[in-house]
């Protein structure tokens, strides 16, 4: 059985450890952090902290820490692959296993490289038909008619597909090329195998469209949706299935609108692209559309990578009740406590243009506002067609809500349903949840029957790099693989032990906890300091200037490394907690490096009412940092110029102006009190 480093990284980006954490040990707020009385050792005073923001355990007392899988293994007594199972099912999540041979993982390779492939001639086409778009009056009109500036027609790659059956041939020479047809541009007519490749018929599958190029969280081209001009059917016609792009799993406007997420604290989910374009046109950038296909639980699932609030906005006729039905089954696996799922109707005279030209935008963003809990939509959903006054329609209703219900991960949110759905249903909630608990469910962390059928007859494979080997919140052996779990068996349940204050368990063996950095060595340097910053509130790195971008990953050695992934993280996921980038660092070479740096950074709580501070201190500290290392950074630019006068007629302006800059940024550092950092 093999689960992929990845998905890991996923789930723990996912779980919530106050939530897993609470279900066992009774917590109280305490600023930022949570505190109760440590379980792993005995204690009359709390010492055991749990961070939301870093999803991170850590007790002072004994030193135990770790990750939610880690808090499954250490107290449940749970192997690795049990408690990856259990904490998915928490969530909804289905563990991917599968046993990779090397003829697999090559051929995992070469998908990948075709992958690349196609986003570069989807690129190449999408540059076309920008191109086309400033010689399209009539796609132009289009376009302005809707609103729609230049800015952000540029801001979208919106383009325009010519009418000519043909017109790719003049981009691509070779239009008989695979590759055409395999991402979705090219429609080869074989008619229906009568026709050899050579004789089959090939056209542009996107003919007189304007063009709304699909981009994944990267911002790489992996498909297009085209609208015709006219009134000519399909009005909307998008890129088939293809090795870069799915519909079920991909979002529309996602890219650009994962930085609006944050600034209006919601994403707003529509039902086109024009209605993308067009809130972005009106002060809404923050909305995304599914692209001509039911929302899915992946939609939802990659939405909350990056906002915790996600408002479903649909027409208020029949059709948009059925689409608003199917949203709600995908939305209900991720319906926590912390999370806030709403669902717009607008009235049917109007889609989100229309309603916000008419009315306002402040008129919409109150609408937005009171839009229907998912709470309230749920029971309405499952009260349709039931005659609440016979005993008949409330049975009726029962039956209709419990899948709803019973897909909601646990929590107040879960528990205040029921108490509700009882009383309409004239139950009780101890029989109605008697009712429910009758039939076969999903098995909850802490026990069950499926629990009690774990293997015992296997003995456990410690030093194999199995499962047995493997705590997430521990450090890995030096010889440790993370791409591969490859044991479902589990040690029997041993009672933790200690070597001495801060000592812990893993695999079997006992070792002392990671020094921190305080009072050993030599002190860190500056671009330790911004990697311990920058992994403690990944949110930084994304606020951070393209220039600082450059800086940090072209640093040499490891930190450059670490840099450039931490980059293509957030490009891939989203702003993740640090337990969920230590997953991710599995293995690669830098890992021992943020591992050092974070040892200190993982256990601090910080003080009640003083989160504000604290994080306005890290910013400045880490602003602090970056400009002395800009003023390193333009002292060697400027010693270049230098060493180019005589060779670079450009080279005395460029070395005044690098100058000025560093004097400049010098005198604000001054100013601040920080020329000593």
């Amino acid at each position: 059985m093999t689960i992929p480093a990845s998905f890991i990284q996923e789930l723990i980006a996912r779980a919530d450890v106050v939530e897993v954490v609470g279900r066992y040990v009774q917590l109280k707020k305490a600023g930022a952090n949570f505190m109760g009385l440590c379980p792993f050792h005995g204690e009359k005073s709390p010492s055991f902290s749990v961070s939301p923001t870093k999803q991170f355990y850590h007790c002072f007392g004994c030193g135990a820490h770790g990750n939610a899988i880690g808090f499954l293994i250490e107290h449940g007594g749970m192997g690795f692959v049990e408690a990856v199972h259990d904490l998915a099912g928490q969530y909804g999540l289905q563990v991917p296993e599968d046993d990779v041979s090397p003829a697999e993982r090559a051929r995992a390779a070469s998908q990948r490289q075709k992958q690349a492939t196609l986003t570069d001639v989807l690129e190449k086409a999408g540059d076309a038909y920008r191109k086309h778009l400033r010689q399209a009056p009539g796609a132009i009109e289009y376009l302005k008619g809707r609103g729609v500036s230049g800015e952000v027609a540029k801001q979208f790659g919106i383009g325009y597909a010519p009418a000519g059956w043909r017109a790719l041939a003049s981009v691509f020479p070779d239009y008989d090329d695979p590759l055409l047809a395999e991402s979705g541009l090219v429609i080869v007519n074989n008619e229906e195998g009568k026709l050899s490749e050579e004789e089959a018929k090939r056209y542009d599958r996107f003919r007189d469209r304007v063009m709304f190029p699909i981009r994944n969280v990267k911002g790489e081209c992996i498909g297009f949706g085209g609208r015709v001009l006219g009134d000519e059917k399909p009005k909307y016609l998008n890129s088939p299935e293809t090795p870069v792009f799915s519909k079920g799993r991909e979002l529309y406007g996602l890219y650009e609108a994962r930085a609006a997420f944050r600034d209006k604290g919601y994403a707003l989910v529509t039902e086109g692209y024009m209605d993308v374009v067009a809130l972005a046109q009106l002060g809404f950038p923050n909305a995304v559309a599914t692209l001509g296909t039911a929302c899915t639980t992946d939609h939802v699932q990659k939405l909350f990578r990056f906002t915790e609030s996600v408002v479903f906005s649909f027409d208020g006729d029949a059709a948009g009740r059925r689409a608003a039905r199917k949203a709600l089954d995908g939305a209900l696996p991720y319906a926590t406590d912390v999370r806030s799922i709403k669902f717009l109707f607008l009235p049917a005279e109007h889609d989100p243009d229309s309603f916000i030209r008419e009315h306002g935008a402040e008129a919409f963003a109150r609408f937005v506002n009171e839009a229907t809990p998912l709470s309230r939509f749920m029971i309405e959903a499952a009260r349709e067609g039931c005659d609440l006054t016979t005993a008949e329609g409330r049975a009726h209703m029962t039956s209709n809500v419990r899948p709803l219900w019973s897909a909601m991960p646990d929590g107040a949110l879960k528990r205040q349903l029921l108490s509700e759905i009882a009383t309409l249903v004239q139950l009780d909630a101890p029989a109605l949840s008697e009712l429910w608990a009758s039939a076969p469910g999903p098995r909850k962390a802490g026990g069950g029957p499926a629990q009690q059928q774990r293997r015992h007859d296997e003995p456990p494979n410690y030093g194999d790099g199995g499962a047995d080997d493997y705590y997430p919140d521990m450090p890995p052996p030096q010889d440790y693989e993370p791409a591969r779990y490859e044991n479902d068996s589990k040690p029997k349940f041993q009672q933790r032990k200690f070597t001495g204050k801060g000592g812990k368990r893993w695999g079997g063996k006992f070792e002392e906890p990671i020094e921190p950095l305080r009072g050993r060595g030599t002190p860190p340097s500056r671009p330790d300091v911004a990697v311990r910053l920058l992994l403690s509130n990944m949110a930084q790195w994304e606020a951070l200037s393209h220039e600082l971008h450059v800086m940090l990953c072209d640093l040499p050695g490891q930190h450059g490394a670490l840099f450039t992934w931490l980059d293509s993280q957030l490009h891939e996921h989203g702003v993740q907690p640090w337990a969920a980038l230590r997953e991710g660092l599995r293995g690669l070479e830098f890992e021992p490096l943020a591992e050092r740096l974070m040892s200190v950074a993982e256990a601090g709580p910080v003080p009640e009412g003083e989160e504000a501070q604290h994080l306005a201190d890290a910013a400045r500290e880490l602003a602090s940092v970056l400009d002395f290392m800009l003023e390193e950074l333009l002292k060697k630019q400027e010693n270049e110029a230098i060493a180019a006068f005589g060779k670079d007629p450009d080279a005395p302006n460029r070395f005044r102006a690098i100058q000025a800059r560093r004097l400049e940024l010098r005198a604000r550092l001054r100013s601040s009190g920080s020329e000593t950092a």
